[in-house]
């Protein structure tokens, strides 16, 4: 069922934002250090160990791959709004470390695109 898809989601959700943060405890730091992004693995590696078992029917199969689809958007909109105000406030260095990474991964798709056609 697709039902299964969300609550394994849920649960590599749950997972990741644990060790975030317990991550962010163990590094003194007062945040969560990488919990959604320890979800989305622990997503990937689940489904794909379930899919190399043949655990999933089609039904949760399908459940799985449109919300791992739609989690990388979902977390593209919750990074882009964390601590916004608190860059704009620390200075020049946070807006450049933000802004050098967008600049040269435009500079490298060209490069990338060409490569893979040649």
């Amino acid at each position: 069922m697709i039902i299964y898809g969300v609550a394994l989601l849920a649960l590599c959700y749950i997972g990741g934002q644990l060790l975030g943060d317990w991550l962010g405890i163990l590094l003194h730091a007062n945040a969560n250090v990488g919990g959604v992004g320890f979800a989305m693995l622990f997503l990937i590696l689940i489904n794909s160990w379930l899919e190399k078992k043949g655990y999933l029917d089609e039904l949760t199969s399908s459940g799985l791959r449109f919300w791992s689809q739609m989690y990388i958007p979902i977390v593209v909109a919750m990074a882009a709004t964390q601590n916004v105000k608190a860059a704009f406030s620390s200075g020049m260095v946070a807006i450049l470390a933000g802004f050098i990474p967008v600049l040269i991964s435009f500079a490298i798709i060209p490069v990338i695109s060409r490569l893979i056609k040649s």
